[in-house]
């Protein structure tokens, strides 16, 4: 407790003067940026930390690494809203006292699994017509909002896990599953093993571009096109390695997608990701409106 007592001070002493440790903590400082950029303001911040794993190095350096949970009000004229995100963190003690404090950067998705995709083009988008249930886009954000900053213990957990989270909410607003026990086909998922699909951001983006069975997403052209329980894919780079996946929960002021995801846990984040650390110039979208 003590310990989570000092990051609780540390993160007030941050927010209030925007000077302790700026430099590890510009993301704060360009998110609102971003915000001011598009028309929104961001009118207040909180921080918590929840310590989860700690270690003495040989040099009497206590590091505790903790997830740190970030609330951003929103203003937009007279709409307000809520954003939420969650960040792991290391920090550095010395003597008890606070030396620095850190992000901890995700690590990213397994080339074993990026290498293996072609066989989603090849047999998961070539199967003729079949039955496809109504996607309920309700449940589907009901499931978003309950599970985006933990995770069912239904399903596995993975470190890279924003295209099994979308998987799941897909799941919960009846989409149907098909083509186990091939990997390679369809988008399904049981307790032992699972499609490409269903935890690749990469094999979800051309399975639902070119899916004929089960659920399916239909091209639109802008972001604002989409309404809620519908997917956004995110190539970072552009180099035609889509990275990530979120899903539409809601829509803003302005009528743009605020989303929830995983691995960098986001509650009503803006779509475009401009704010991520991963965010480039050459990044590309794709946005589908599932079930259609």
């Amino acid at each position: 407790m003590e310990i989570q007592r000092r990051l609780q001070r540390y993160w007030e002493r941050f927010l209030n003067s925007g000077e302790i440790d700026a430099r590890n903590h510009s993301w704060i400082t360009h998110k609102m940026k971003c915000h001011e950029k598009r028309g929104s303001r961001v009118v207040r911040i909180t921080a918590e930390g929840a310590p989860y794993g700690s270690l003495y190095t040989n040099g009497g350096e206590h590091q505790v690494d903790y997830a740190l949970y970030v609330t951003f009000f929103i203003q937009q004229g007279d709409y307000y809203y809520i954003e939420e995100e969650q960040r792991n963190h290391r920090a550095h003690f010395v003597g008890g006292e606070l030396l620095y404090d850190e992000e901890l950067m995700a690590p990213k998705e397994p080339e074993v699994l990026r290498d293996a995709l072609t066989l989603i083009n090849e047999e998961g988008t070539l199967e003729s017509e079949g039955e496809r249930g109504t996607y309920d886009r309700q449940k589907a954000v009901q499931y978003a909002n309950l599970w985006w900053n933990t995770y069912n213990p239904a399903y596995r957990h993975f470190t890279d896990d924003c295209t099994n989270f979308i998987s799941q909410c897909l799941r919960a607003g009846g989409a149907p599953m098909w083509g186990t026990p091939n990997r390679g086909k369809g988008w399904w998922y049981n307790s032992k093993v699972w499609s490409y699909s269903w935890t690749v951001a990469n094999a979800m983006r051309w399975y639902l571009s070119g899916a004929k069975q089960g659920v399916r997403g239909r091209e639109v052209e802008r972001a604002s096109d989409l309404i809620l329980g519908d997917i956004i894919c995110y190539d970072f780079e552009g180099d035609g390695r889509w990275n990530h996946t979120t899903i539409v929960v809601e829509k803003d002021a302005f009528g743009e997608p605020l989303v929830n995801a995983h691995t960098s846990n986001s509650y009503h984040r803006y779509w475009d990701y401009e704010d991520s650390t991963a965010y480039t110039p050459n990044i590309q979208y794709k946005f589908f409106r599932i079930g259609e």
